[in-house]
C-alpha cells in the first residue's frame, strides 16, 4: 500500500519476505488465478500466477510500496439479510467494505459495463485494489461526497529503495515539488493521474482524493488496451500494470477470490485497516525510513568484565600483568575516527540523460471525422550527442478545440520509449469536430523541449451519388410528385455515413443557380423552397428528400444533389399536363 497515513504504521512481524511466503501458502490453499472463465473455481494447489511482460506505459501506481495482509483462510459464508431478503456476507470483518467506498466500486463497474462492456470488469477487483493499496481509504474515512479526510500519501519516488519518479505535477495533488508521489485510495502518481484521472460523483472534478473519481478511474486504466479481465491473461496484464511485482498479482488476486464470496457493507470509518506492508523492511540506506535493528541486550545478572579483574565462571579475565598485582593495566590506544558516512546519491536514471526530443519519421496526420488516422505518432528521446535512449517515459497530449482522442477516448497517453528510444503514441481517432489540433510530445519527470505535431480532421465526404430507384419523377401542374428523391452515398466505395448535402433546383445542366420557377420543396411555414442545406445521410448512407411540389409551370426541370467528397448527382423532374385526350368512338352501326 503507497500510503503514508501521517505517522509510520507500527511494523508488523512480516517483512515483505515473510509476506511473500505467507501469500504463497495460502495460494497453495486459497488458490489465486480466479477469472470470469472458471466462474470462481480455484487453480490447483499451489499455483502462482505468470508474470506476463509489463505494459509500455509504465503503472498507475510506479510500484509503490502496499498493504500485504492476507484474507482470512475462511471465507465468509452469505447468509439472508432479514430485512431486504438479499443475500449478504455475515462472519469475518475483513469482508466489512465502508458503504461510500463499497458504492463507488459498483458505480464504476456499471459505468464500465456501459462505456467498456468487452472488459467486463467486476467490482470485486477493484475493490481488491483498493484493500491492498489503502485498506480501502483507511476504513472508510471519507465524506458524504466519498473524498478521503485527508490526504493519503506513497512515500517519495526518490530512488532510494523505490522508483525514481522526478515530480511532474509542480506538487499539486502530492505536494511534493522534487518527487511524486502516490496519492488518494487508489494510489496513482501523478503522472498517470494527468490521463487517467476520472470524474466519478459527477462534480466536475477529477480527484484523486475522491473514492468514486479514484475508482473509476482505475476501472478505466485496468480496462484499456482492449483487455478483457474474464481471460486469466488479461486480467493477470491489467493487475500488474497497476504495480508490477508477482507478490502483488498473487496479492489481489486472492482478496479478489475472497471479496467474489461474499461481502458486506460496514459504516464509513469502521472498516478494518491493515496493518503489514510491503516496505515494512527498513531501507538501510535511507534516511527518510530508519530503523536499525535493537541491539542484543545484555543479560541483568551478566556484568561486562573489566580487564584485569577476575573472570567469572567459566569466562576466564585477562591476566595482569607480571609482577603487576592489581596494577592496572595499559591504556588501549584510541580508535581512528570512522569517516562520516557520505550523504545518498540520486542514482542517474535514462530520463536524465534526455537532451531533447525527435520526430520519429511521422507521416502527415490527416483523418476524416469519425474515422481512424492511419499514421501514428513516432517520437525519439535522444542525447545531446543524438544518441537513443531507451525506457524513457514520454506522454502525449492533444489539446486545442476538437473531440478527437487517442484509441480508448483518452486525450494523454504515457508510452515508454523502445530499444531504439521511440516511443510510438496509441492511434488517434478524429471526432466530429473539423480542423487542426496539436499533439505534443513531453518527456514525463525532466523539462526538456516537446515535440509538437499538428493533426487535422476533414469533414466527412463521398465521392459517388446514386438514386436507389430508377422511377421517373414526373407530377401534374400544381401537384406534388408521387415518389420522394432517395440516394446513396459512398465514399471509395465504402458507405458514406453521416456526410452533409445539399440539394438545390437548378436553372440548368450548366447554370447551378437557384431556379425561379417549376418544383419545389415546401419550408416549415408551407412556403416554397428551392435550396435544402443541412442534410445528411444515414448510417447506412442514405439520403432520403422530402416531397416535391409543382407549380403552374410545365417543362423538365433538374435537381442537384452535392456532398463534399466531389458527390454530385442531378435528377430530371418532368411536369407535364395530365392527358385528357379520350380515344375516338367507334363507327355507328349500319341500319
Amino acid at each position: 500500500m503507497a500510503a503514508h497515513f501521517g505517522r509510520r504504521l507500527r511494523k508488523g512481524a512480516a517483512t515483505t519476505a515473510v509476506a511473500a511466503a505467507a501469500v504463497a501458502a495460502l495460494s497453495a490453499s486459497q488458490a489465486p488465478g480466479v477469472t470470469g472463465e472458471d466462474h470462481g473455481r480455484q487453480a490447483a494447489a499451489g499455483a502462482s500466477a505468470p508474470v506476463p511482460d509489463p505494459p509500455s506505459d509504465g503503472n498507475a501506481t510506479g510500484d509503490s510500496p502496499y498493504y500485504t495482509d492476507l484474507p482470512p483462510l475462511n471465507s465468509p459464508r452469505p447468509s439472508p439479510s432479514p430485512s431486504a431478503g438479499t443475500p449478504v456476507a455475515q462472519g469475518d470483518a475483513e469482508a466489512g467494505i465502508p458503504a461510500t467506498v463499497l458504492d463507488a466500486y459498483k458505480r464504476a463497474e456499471a459505468e464500465l459495463r456501459s462505456s467498456k462492456a468487452g472488459c467486463n470488469l467486476p467490482w470485486q477487483l477493484l475493490a481488491a485494489i483498493g484493500k491492498v493499496e489503502s485498506g480501502q481509504a483507511r476504513g472508510g474515512r471519507v465524506d458524504a461526497d466519498g473524498t478521503t479526510l485527508g490526504r493519503i500519501l506513497g512515500p517519495a519516488l526518490d530512488g532510494n529503495g523505490f522508483a525514481l519518479i522526478k515530480d511532474t505535477d509542480h506538487g499539486a495533488y502530492d505536494g511534493n515539488t522534487a518527487y511524486d508521489q502516490a496519492v488518494g485510495p487508489m494510489q496513482f502518481i501523478p503522472s498517470t493521474w494527468a490521463w487517467a484521472g476520472r470524474d466519478g460523483n459527477g462534480d466536475g472534478q477529477k480527484d484523486p482524493n475522491n473514492v468514486y473519481d479514484a475508482a473509476l478511474a482505475a476501472g478505466h486504466y485496468l480496462c484499456r488496451n482492449g483487455w478483457d479481465l474474464s481471460r486469466e491473461a488479461d486480467l493477470h496484464s491489467a493487475i500488474l500494470s497497476y504495480n508490477n511485482s508477482q507478490d502483488y498479482l498473487n496479492l489481489v488476486l486472492n482478496w479478489l477470490e475472497y471479496y467474489r464470496k461474499g461481502t458486506h457493507s460496514v459504516p464509513d470509518g469502521t472498516g478494518r485497516v491493515p496493518t503489514h506492508r510491503s516496505d515494512d523492511t527498513p531501507r538501510a540506506t535511507s534516511p527518510k525510513h530508519p530503523g536499525p535493528s535493537k541491539p542484543e541486550s545484555t543479560p541483568k545478572h551478566h556484568k561486562p568484565h573489566r580487564p584485569g579483574t577476575p573472570g567469572t565462571p567459566g569466562k576466564p579475565g585477562k591476566p595482569d600483568k607480571p609482577g603487576g598485582g592489581n596494577e592496572s593495566p595499559s591504556p588501549k590506544p584510541p580508535k581512528p575516527p570512522v569517516p562520516p558516512t557520505p550523504p545518498p546519491t540520486t542514482p542517474s536514471t535514462p530520463t536524465d540523460t534526455v537532451d531533447h526530443l525527435e520526430d520519429a519519421g511521422t507521416a502527415k496526420l490527416t483523418a476524416m471525422a469519425g474515422h481512424a488516422f492511419t499514421e501514428r505518432i513516432g517520437t525519439r528521446a535522444e542525447t545531446r550527442a543524438d544518441k537513443s535512449v531507451a525506457k524513457v517515459r514520454i506522454r502525449f497530449t492533444i489539446s486545442g478545440d476538437t473531440d478527437a482522442t487517442f484509441t480508448g477516448g483518452e486525450t494523454v497517453a504515457t508510452v515508454a520509449t523502445d530499444a531504439k528510444g521511440v516511443a510510438l503514441a496509441p492511434a488517434l481517432e478524429a471526432g466530429e469536430k473539423t480542423g487542426d489540433f496539436k499533439v505534443t510530445a513531453t518527456v514525463v519527470g525532466r523539462k526538456v523541449k516537446g515535440a509538437d505535431y499538428t493533426a487535422t480532421v476533414t469533414e466527412r465526404a463521398a465521392d459517388t451519388l446514386a438514386r436507389t430507384s430508377d422511377t421517373p419523377l414526373t407530377c401534374t401542374p400544381g401537384g406534388e410528385f408521387a415518389d420522394q428523391v432517395q440516394v446513396k452515398a459512398t465514399y471509395k466505395d465504402a458507405v458514406a455515413d453521416k456526410v452533409a448535402a445539399t440539394a438545390t433546383l437548378i436553372t440548368s445542366d450548366t447554370d447551378a443557380t437557384e431556379n425561379d420557377k417549376g418544383p419545389y420543396f415546401k419550408d416549415a411555414d408551407g412556403k416554397p423552397v428551392r435550396t435544402l442545406t443541412g442534410l445528411r445521410t444515414d448510417a447506412k448512407g442514405l439520403l432520403t428528400l422530402p416531397k416535391l411540389y409543382a407549380d403552374d409551370t410545365t417543362g423538365t426541370f433538374l435537381l442537384r444533389i452535392t456532398t463534399p467528397g466531389g458527390g454530385t448527382l442531378t435528377v430530371e423532374l418532368n411536369v407535364a399536363a395530365a392527358d385528357t385526350s379520350a380515344s375516338p368512338s367507334p363507327s355507328p352501326s349500319a341500319s
